[in-house]
């Protein structure tokens, strides 16, 4: 039987199947009495199974009835529902969606399934009280006792920078360091240890944490995962010639060993992308439990692929170009038949335009699906009690949105798991409740979606952030404490004194400013102490067509996304006032930061004598652009400018005028 024709069914039904499993196996270890959500996993797995078999993937139908071997065990009383045989499922799964992703990438390696078959054969005939092994790779150098001692157990998180650091030509490490036994000062030389190596490299993971390591709170062990584009034998040198130090032994990490242990981050834009315009019908579907239902729907939706809804769309796009041009065309020549027609073509145009636009939607549910189970793995990790609250997943953004939004939100949220919910008892002494909560919340705002990542921990520390900014040379005279709380983007800025495995390199918030500014958003972070920290991010619903005032500076015309516009007012000599050597105006009791476009970006000013100040509103920031003259309102395209001039950051594209004119399209946010 040829089944290629079925390949992409089966990989969009599996990659839903599984999501379905993580989530349930979720409420499973949350209510371990709930029959039906049991019942309803072994129906999931149970269907799995038979497509891998009938698809010829049978090392994948080998995993899946083992799976249901244990689902029996729990069906039948003879096996508890516990933290510990939940992880193993876990595991489980991440191997089957690396299997997915394989077969879906054309990848034919192998994934390896004998750790994970053993602990789950293992599962029924050991004792509550005892350990499961979990796969970790094993460095032959190292003795047994060693080895136990200094094993790490790395979480996707961690085998993610691996893959990424191997991608980029660096090389990874498993180190395992003994000391003298007659060391007195442990943590001082474990401290030189860390210094001498993060001079050429970065240290993923260390067991002890860091937090042992400080308070000499551990043997004369040390373990470590370390990045580097340095050989193995310069390391050894490098470490054996520290004093006190007795023994070194390091393993090269291979990348592709590491399926064995985790698989691919929580959220991965071609996972997303993956995912199809009848994803919501199809969850629709799911959740009625009905089979006519459902099997009703699935007749209701079709499987459209991606490339073709965005060839789909740049048709559109180029219509409304050319409806444009046409409608000039005929206000200048006048002729009534020609407008009647062209009204018709423009409703329609209209019309197709919104449907195109619904049709690239999609929920945000694609992306925060993956997070209760990130919380659940951080919580175990960190030994915290963390809720993840989500509200509003059923808001939609455009697919490209989508795609990008995933990774700035799971830095997000490691951050608020990490320093911002604190520990049980930390949180016990200050009257809170001990279980920590995290919210994520999203809806629309006018031609904006927001989305907040909330939490209730100890907040953003100011004097921290200014200490540290004085530090890096950064001055904060003049600042109010939401300007310097911002600072927390500043690229390589970061308050935690110790690295973490989870955070604390201040490479994260970086990366969440520069990904969500690149979707043309903006993000902001208000905080108070004790009370928690919450980031708002604000993003365009798509990214193709807008509306936008047309505006003069100098000889050239430009554009600004209506998004941004608060109102528009006349300029006058005597608005203008200085402060801190600043211009500023006095708008309605406000002092609102003026902004000369033309001098902002080295253009001859017109030198008319009526100019206009555009009030824009970026996040919590307000701003007056002054322009030399105002042209109306129109609806653009948005086109990219291009390899060659996408180093321009104050303008995120272009956009073709009816008269053919090719006009910029200034990037407000950029600018203030």
């Amino acid at each position: 039987m040829d089944t290629s024709q079925y390949l992409s069914m089966f990989l969009e039904e599996s990659m839903d199947n599984l999501q379905t499993l993580n989530e349930s196996l979720l409420m499973l270890e949350q209510d371990p009495n709930d029959i039906d959500k049991l019942n309803e996993i072994f129906r999931v797995a149970h269907t799995i199974k038979g497509m891998a078999a009938t698809m010829g993937f049978n090392v994948m139908a080998e995993l899946t009835h083992k799976m249901e071997d244990v689902l029996t065990k729990f069906r039948d009383g003879e096996l508890k529902v516990t933290q510990r045989v939940v992880t193993v499922l876990f595991q489980c799964l991440d191997t089957l969606e690396t299997m997915v992703n394989n077969i879906s990438e054309g990848n034919d390696e192998r994934v390896p399934i004998e750790g994970i078959i053993k602990n789950l054969e293992g599962i029924g005939n050991r004792e509550e009280n005892e350990e499961i092994e979990e796969n970790v790779f094993e460095n032959k150098e190292i003795s047994e006792e060693e080895q136990e001692n200094l094993e790490i157990k790395l979480n996707e998180y961690d085998i993610n920078i691996v893959k990424q650091a191997a991608y980029k030509g660096f090389k990874a490490y498993q180190i395992a360091i003994s000391l003298n036994e007659n060391t007195l000062l442990k943590s001082a030389r474990a401290f030189l240890i860390f210094k001498s190596l993060e001079e050429s490299g970065e240290i993923i993971k260390s067991i002890p944490a860091v937090e042992d390591i400080e308070n000499e709170n551990f043997e004369f062990q040390i373990g470590l995962i370390y990045v580097s584009n340095k050989s193995k034998e310069e390391i050894y040198e490098n470490l054996i010639n520290i004093s006190e130090v007795e023994k070194v032994s390091i393993e090269m990490l291979n990348s592709s060993e590491l399926h064995s242990s985790q698989v691919k981050p929580v959220v991965q834009s071609e996972q997303i992308s993956s995912q199809t315009v009848s994803k919501g019908n199809n969850k629709a579907a799911k959740e009625t439990q009905k089979e006519t239902t459902a099997h009703k729907k699935a007749h209701q939706s079709v499987r459209v692929d991606l490339e073709r809804l965005d060839k789909f769309m740049n048709m559109v796009s180029e219509l409304v170009i050319h409806r444009t041009r046409l409608e000039q065309i005929s206000g200048s020549l006048r002729i009534t038949e020609l407008n009647e027609t062209l009204e018709q073509v423009a409703r329609t145009t209209s019309d197709l335009q919104d449907l195109v636009m619904k049709i690239r939607m999609m929920p945000l549910d694609v992306v925060f699906n993956r997070f209760p189970r990130m919380v659940r793995d951080l919580s175990v990790e960190l030994n915290k009690e963390i809720e993840l609250i989500i509200q509003g997943q059923d808001t939609e953004l455009d697919r490209t949105v989508i795609d990008e939004i995933g990774e700035p939100l799971i830095h997000l949220i490691r951050n608020a798991a990490d320093h911002g919910i604190e520990s049980k008892e930390e949180r016990i002494a200050k009257g809170k409740d001990p279980i920590g909560k995290i919210k994520l919340i999203a809806y629309q705002e006018g031609t904006k979606a927001v989305i907040k990542v909330e939490d209730d921990g100890k907040g953003l520390d100011v004097n921290k952030i200014q200490a540290k900014a004085e530090r890096m040379g950064i001055s904060t005279e003049g600042m109010s404490d939401t300007d310097i709380r911002n600072l927390i983007f500043v690229q390589g800025f970061s308050t935690n004194e110790k690295v973490t495995d989870i955070s604390g390199r201040g490479v994260g918030m970086d990366v969440v400013k520069t990904n969500i500014s690149a979707l043309g958003g903006t993000v902001d972070v208000i905080s108070e102490i004790d009370k928690g920290t919450s980031f708002i991010i604000r993003l365009p619903l798509t990214l193709q067509i807008i509306q936008a005032l047309l505006v003069k500076v100098g000889d050239e015309t430009m554009a600004i996304s209506l998004g941004y516009i608060d109102r528009v007012i006349d300029y006058k000599e005597n608005l203008v006032k200085k402060t801190n050597n600043k211009e500023v105006i006095i708008y309605n009791g406000n002092v609102i930061p003026l902004i000369r476009v033309n001098k902002k970006l080295g253009i001859e000013s017109a030198g008319n004598n009526k100019n206009y100040i555009v009030i824009v509103k970026v996040g919590e920031k307000v701003a007056g652009l002054l322009v030399d003259s105002l042209f109306g309102q129109k609806e653009i395209v948005i086109k990219p400018l291009g390899k060659t001039l996408q180093g321009l950051k104050e303008y995120i594209g272009a956009t073709i005028l009816g008269d053919g004119l090719v006009t910029l399209i200034l990037d407000v946010a950029a600018l203030i």
